[in-house]
């Protein structure tokens, strides 16, 4: 029989590992991050690709030169996460991701508005619209299917250039997680709010509900990596959102916030395949966000 003192320890144990996870296990099934090549996004059908694994001492960079950021961009990943080991969808024809987006160049439906936000599950991207006409597109990372970004119609509420997670931590350390330049684009029944802001791209939806965008100024803050940062998405959303007012340390209201729809549902990744083992080492990640 168990005692009760060797419950007690195994429950302390249970929920230690639970909140100190890094975020590969609150958003998958198992420890290790889905294969990126297992994620299937719509628009990967309007390129040919082949799935290639990246080997010691090989980068983004190193091996596409300065079209390392559009292979990201197809791909929805970050540097921090394209380290050796990891599979990445290569395209066959570099040209054929030039300047990448699978969101429409043109959404009528917002044709009257200064500034609109159309949000993509299944491509995992962001689309910012004026008058209807796309002004920037990102790659994002969403909830996954146990912890989904509500879909629908909402509008952006509030802005925090420096807001922080009340719940979780940088992992290892007492550092409240970092949600730079945060805008809130809903509430639900229990008081949760769910935010789009600067957080770890992964390559895979991974959030428990907010809807994440490239900050590598963050990245090297908290990480080291990577050295030079150059991807600033979520800074270029909110500036642009909050246009003409200034970008300052203020935790506004927005009483005319911009209209945003978000549409369909994150990829669920197919089988694993054999291009992202188990045995592949894991890179630290920043702890989940949520319920801010």
């Amino acid at each position: 029989m168990v005692s009760r003192r060797c419950r007690w320890r195994t429950s302390v144990v249970v929920c230690f590992l639970l909140f100190s996870a890094p975020d590969d296990l609150w958003s998958a099934s198992s420890s290790a991050p889905p294969a990126r090549c297992a994620i299937r996004y719509p628009s990967d059908a309007k390129v040919e690709w082949e799935c290639q694994r990246l080997r010691a001492r090989e980068t983004l960079e190193t091996l596409f030169g300065n079209r390392w950021v559009d292979v990201a961009r197809f791909n929805r990943i970050d540097r921090r996460h394209a380290y050796p080991g990891i599979s990445l969808k290569v395209p066959k024809r570099l040209e054929d991701v030039i300047g990448f987006t699978p969101m429409p160049q043109e959404y009528p439906l917002a044709a009257s508005e200064a500034k609109f936000i159309l949000i993509d599950l299944a491509e995992q991207f962001l689309g910012a619209y004026e008058y209807g006409r796309l002004s920037f597109s990102a790659p994002i990372a969403t909830g996954d299917k146990s912890n989904e970004t509500p879909a629908g119609e909402f509008t952006i509420t509030a802005a925090h250039r420096r807001h922080h997670s009340s719940l979780y931590t940088i992992e290892k350390t007492n550092i409240p997680y970092p949600m730079n330049y945060a805008l809130r684009f809903h509430v639900n029944k229990k008081g949760v709010a769910f935010w789009i802001h600067g957080r770890d791209v992964p390559g895979y939806p991974a959030s428990h509900g907010c809807i994440g965008l490239y900050d590598e100024p963050m990245q090297k803050k908290h990480y080291g990596f990577p050295r030079e940062p150059i991807l600033e998405d979520a800074r270029t959303l909110y500036t642009w959102v909050l246009a003409p007012l200034p970008e300052d340390e203020k935790y506004r209201l927005l009483d005319n916030g911009p209209r945003m729809l978000i549409i369909g549902r994150a990829p669920i990744p197919l089988r694993r395949s054999n291009q992202d083992g188990a045995r592949v080492r894991p890179a630290p990640r920043i702890a989940p966000e949520t319920m801010h």
